[in-house]
């Protein structure tokens, strides 16, 4: 150390003394104690107050804080770091007036040009230097070269340099930053539209397959057109040779109107049909009469017959009838198959089918009104569907011949107003008793019944047979000289049974008798004191109403 300030004395010694100095000036040699060296302190790394701009953002040129190459020189008026100022001994002790260790004056440089001012030195050693001298009225200048040790110059505003500070804006100007887009976030985003049309094409073509079950037109499988023709003896060929010979009824007179069906008889034109039907034109109603064509004419009242429920419409002027053929109800069997053909409810060409459940089932029908008839069959029962309608309609084999009138049905429990449909329990009168009474009616316009001369006991629900005689009236149980008469048959008598069929009630004894002709001999089971005998009795008439 003491070497060191020798040989500056000296140096200075030499200076002042005009003599040469033995070395040349060392540039990176030691300054003078408390002068600049090229070796300042770095200003001490102050946090961002800002944050970094983000990538890519290009930053004005002439903002941009670069050290200039080494040699070049510094701008007039700021002293270089080591370098005494111009002016300046570079050694010894400064003259009179001077700064010391080659330091300008305040305002003045060593020429007399003014020059900035410099903050005093701070002697403590506090790291805070004197405020600059300013002009009255304004704020302290700052250091335009470095910090209090002569260091880094100062940033933008006159604080410490702050390598992290936004650049300031050039003067008269505003810096604009452009956020330039990434390419790889250009791509993601394009991926992203891509994804969201194909996701909208994906479903409207999602929809329109689920709603037409395809991107073309739905063809559904279909079997090859075949012939309409049908065998003959099948449900399809007994209806198509059927249904032009059926009929549909609306009557209407005497207060009341109704529905039902019939058959073409023959080729002048009688139409067969229930009794019930056709009674509200008894009087002087009207019945119109509808083929299967779709043809509508008037029809006129024939002749009927309650007991039997049958009635024969005529029409007129109507050519291209078909008239249906007329089977033999005595060879029907249990279990055969029918088809039954009406308009039930209105609903005309009805087809429906079935088989004969039972033969000669006795039923009665009617009766309900004050001039209405009660009806005694010995019906055939079919489970073929029956309604409302159907009545008068044919019931056929399976070569479309007629083996009874559809005239009956038994309805649930509830159907009081007649409207009810069918259980499976139908009944029709068999075609021999129904052509007997047509003939008749045709003919003579009324039916014949045929009676075996006897009065019964309606009232007896013993179901033991038909008891003779008992009855309200004052008529006799036998009649004299008629057919019971004549076979020994006595009032109080008990019939169980006709022809072997078991009679248990005077209903069934009517029907039995009733599904005869006049002058058919049947044989009577009779019951007296305990035993039995048989009868044989030739049957009367009841005469014509």
């Amino acid at each position: 150390m003491d070497e060191s300030r020798s040989g500056q004395t000296g140096r200075q010694d030499a200076a002042r003394s005009g003599q040469e100095p033995l070395h040349p000036q060392d540039p990176y040699g030691t300054p003078p104690y408390g002068g600049p060296g090229p070796w300042a302190p770095a200003p001490p790394v102050q946090h961002p107050a800002m944050p970094t701009p983000p990538a890519g953002v290009r930053l004005p040129a002439h903002t941009a804080h670069t050290t200039p190459p080494h040699g070049t020189p510094a701008p007039h008026g700021t002293p270089g770091h080591g370098t005494p100022a111009h002016g300046t001994p570079a050694h010894g002790t400064p003259g009179h007036g001077t700064p010391t260790h080659g330091v300008a004056a305040s305002g003045t440089s060593s020429h007399g040009t003014p020059t900035p001012d410099v903050p005093p030195h701070d002697p403590g050693g506090t790291g805070h230097t004197a405020a600059w001298p300013t002009p009255s009225g304004h704020a302290p200048a700052t250091p335009p070269h470095g910090g209090p040790h002569g260091g880094a110059p100062s940033g933008p505003g006159g604080g410490r340099y702050d390598p992290w500070a936004v650049p300031a804006p050039p003067p008269g100007g505003e810096v604009r930053i452009v956020e330039v887009v990434p390419r790889r976030r250009l791509i993601v985003v394009g991926a992203l539209l891509v994804a969201l049309l194909a996701g909208c094409v994906g479903g409207a073509v999602g929809m329109y397959v689920e709603r037409t079950g395809g991107l073309v037109g739905v063809k559904l499988p279909q079997a090859d057109p075949e012939s309409p023709e049908r065998p003959a003896d099948s449900v399809a060929g007994i209806a198509s040779a059927t249904l032009p010979g059926v009929v549909t009824l609306h009557v209407r007179g005497a207060g009341a109107q109704g529905t039902g069906t019939g058959f073409v008889l023959d080729d002048r034109g009688h139409i067969l049909t229930n009794h019930h039907v056709v009674s509200p034109a008894a009087r002087g109603g009207r019945i119109v009469v509808t083929f299967n064509s779709g043809e509508r004419v008037n029809g006129r009242l024939v002749g009927g017959d309650g007991g039997y429920d049958l009635a024969v419409v005529k029409v007129d002027g109507v050519s291209g009838l078909r008239p249906l053929p007329l089977g033999n109800s005595d060879s029907v069997r249990v279990g055969d198959p029918v088809v039954a053909i009406g308009a039930p409810f209105d609903l005309a060409g009805t087809v429906t089918t079935g088989i004969i459940s039972a033969k000669e089932r006795p039923i009665t029908a009617g009766g309900r009104g004050a001039d209405t008839d009660v009806s005694y069959v010995n019906a055939l029962q079919t489970d073929a569907p029956i309604n409302p309608g159907n009545s008068g309609g044919p019931l056929v084999d399976t070569k479309g011949r007629v083996i009874g009138v559809n005239s009956a049905i038994r309805s649930g429990r509830g159907a009081e107003d007649g409207q009810a449909g069918s259980v499976g329990l139908g009944f029709a009168i068999p075609v021999n008793q129904a052509k007997r009474v047509a003939e008749e009616l045709i003919n003579t316009g009324s039916a014949t019944h045929p009676v075996i001369g006897v009065s019964v006991d309606m009232t007896d629900r013993s179901e033991d047979g038909a008891r003779v005689g008992g009855g309200d009236d004052d008529r006799p149980g036998v009649v004299p000289g008629g057919p019971a008469d004549k076979a020994g048959i006595r009032d109080g008598d008990l019939i169980t049974a006709v022809d072997g069929a078991r009679v248990r009630n005077g209903e069934e004894l009517i029907v039995r008798i009733r599904s005869h002709r006049p002058g058919d001999k049947l044989e009577l089971t009779v019951e007296r004191n305990g035993k039995e005998r048989k009868v044989t009795v030739t049957l009367g008439t009841a005469g014509r109403e």
